[in-house]
């Protein structure tokens, strides 16, 4: 319920990114998968991605509005800001928290190979903005290595990380592991599929890993509207997700 109920902000939001950006403006989403593609957006573009994820594990739940800007400063350097907006969680006990959550900056660099392929890395650092109940209380900083492959129609993102966490619980490692794959196919005009495998692995917790699966919209280059859920394959991981978002460019700066 609260993915659909923000679904008529998140159009408003498209529509307001239409008329800024100028009319050759196309983009490039991230979302909704968890895996990025080795290429940047067009060059001196900003982009906005903006969305509701609610989570739900046993009688936890987690709701929160994921944000991104993206820049690119040429075809092979780029920015990513990110994080969440809002968050709103309730523990297994009932106990509540609101608030901001952490804040993502992340250096990427594409390397081009042609128009089918392409390698890039990520050099991320996630600041601790948000309340300890929300989140880690520390930072964090990470390395993401990734493959973009187009085949046919079918566009693979393979991504594999390792992060550094700043706050972890005695007797477990601070390096954590992450990989996903990603493949997205059109399947019209306006409509496409994504179907994404990702999870992570740590010393000394359990492992997490989850399906994803979601349908896109884009009614022009310039709007992509996505929705879908997520489901937990392990006890480490949420059971359930639901969420929604929207890929917009909010102005041309050069």
């Amino acid at each position: 319920m609260f993915c659909y109920k923000l679904l008529i902000f998140l159009l408003l939001c498209g529509n307001a990114g239409i008329a800024t950006a100028g009319e050759d403006a196309g983009i490039l989403p991230y979302r909704p998968s968890v895996s990025n593609p080795a290429q940047l957006p067009q060059e001196g573009q900003l982009e906005l991605e903006l969305g509701g994820l609610s989570a739900k594990s046993g009688d936890a739940r987690r709701d929160s509005l994921p944000y991104l800007f993206k820049l690119a400063f040429s075809p092979q350097w780029g920015v990513l800001v990110g994080g969440e907006a809002y968050v709103s969680a309730r523990d297994e006990s009932g106990n509540r928290a609101r608030g901001l959550g952490d804040t993502n900056l992340v250096l990427k660099r594409a390397f081009l190979v042609d128009d089918a392929s392409a390698f890039g890395l990520e050099f991320g650092a996630k600041l601790p903005t948000a309340k300890d109940s929300i989140g880690s209380g520390s930072a964090d900083y990470s390395v993401n290595g990734i493959f973009s492959q187009d085949i046919g129609k079918l566009h693979i993102d393979l991504n594999l990380n390792f992060t550094k966490l700043g706050g972890v619980d005695s007797g477990t490692s601070r390096m954590q592991t992450g990989l996903s794959s990603s493949f997205s196919l059109p399947v019209s005009d306006q409509w496409g599929a994504n179907l994404e495998w990702s999870g992570t692995r740590r010393s000394g917790v359990a492992s997490t890993a989850q399906l994803l699966g979601a349908l896109t919209y884009s009614p022009s280059k310039r709007l992509t509207i996505d929705f879908g859920l997520i489901r937990g394959l392990t006890n480490a991981s949420p059971d359930w997700s639901l969420f929604t978002g929207v890929v917009v460019p909010l102005a041309k700066l050069w």
